[in-house]
């Protein structure tokens, strides 16, 4: 017996880019928080026609860009969720560099989104970076000062220890591999809390959300799916303050931080 199914509509799943070589990884933290749509989803296919239609005529009908800019490797794509950035910019517009608003709907926006997300992960799963990538070309910070931010500013030392989870890190991982790991953490996926109208709480990794939309899988294992306007949802992300750091971050502090996590051994 399956209960409450319904059809899957992702991804549409979040900064500058803040090191040269990140730039290949800038997909990771979506796709832990925002399931990948299969390439035959259909929101991508409408979504890619839309973008043709739209946007085609500046960025390129393949969205690697023409007279505006490339959005395949773009940072605002990339640290999107559910179309929130591309959404705004799509109705807002930017009028400064050219780009007037666009009259677009709800659904068509959320489709914009699942196609460039795909285009996205395309273009990461076809990078090729040496997992032995020179540990010299990315240590290029002061790990005392990196030290001082993680137990300072940055807030890390709350939820990391160096002596905890922390432990001999870069042992672990290539140099390139941490510092995509600490900018974009991953593994860790949003829990859905929904309360039902009786009062009933049902919690779970969270696989789909959207305006009308939310689904979990519960602690039995099943899909579980329910209207937005019928419930109440609570959202935990564990992976919030990352992404609220990456707004901050300097390409210092992203240095600093990385020579010191790098001399954890």
């Amino acid at each position: 017996m399956r209960k409450n199914r319904i059809a899957w509509r992702g991804p549409l799943g979040k900064g500058a880019i803040l090191c040269g070589a990140i730039f290949l990884f800038l997909g990771l933290w979506n796709s832990a928080a925002w399931p990948q749509a299969a390439p035959q989803d259909p929101a991508i296919e409408r979504g890619h026609k839309q973008f043709q239609q739209s946007c085609g005529f500046c960025h390129g009908p393949d969205a690697t860009g023409a007279r505006g800019p490339d959005l395949v490797r773009s940072p605002l794509v990339a640290h999107d969720v559910k179309g929130d950035k591309i959404g705004e910019v799509i109705r807002l517009g930017r009028p400064d560099k050219g780009m007037p608003p666009m009259p677009l709907t709800d659904p068509q926006v959320l489709d914009i989104a699942a196609y460039l997300h795909a285009r996205a992960d395309e273009a990461l799963r076809s990078a090729r970076v040496p997992s032995e990538y020179p540990v010299e070309k990315l240590l290029t910070g002061d790990p005392e000062a990196g030290k001082t931010y993680f137990n300072g500013t940055g807030g890390c030392k709350s939820c990391h220890s160096p002596t905890g989870d922390l432990a001999a890190i870069a042992a672990k991982y290539s140099p390139i591999d941490l510092e995509a790991r600490m900018l974009y953490p991953r593994g860790k996926r949003t829990i859905a809390i929904v309360t039902l109208p009786s009062g009933e709480q049902i919690k779970g990794p969270m696989v789909h959300a959207d305006d009308f939309v939310i689904a979990l899988r519960d602690d039995s294992g099943w899909y579980r799916s329910f209207s937005r306007d019928r419930v109440k949802v609570e959202l935990q992300d564990p992976l919030a303050a990352h992404r609220e750091l990456l707004d901050k971050l300097t390409q210092a502090d992203v240095h600093n931080v990385f020579a010191y996590l790098e001399s954890l051994k």
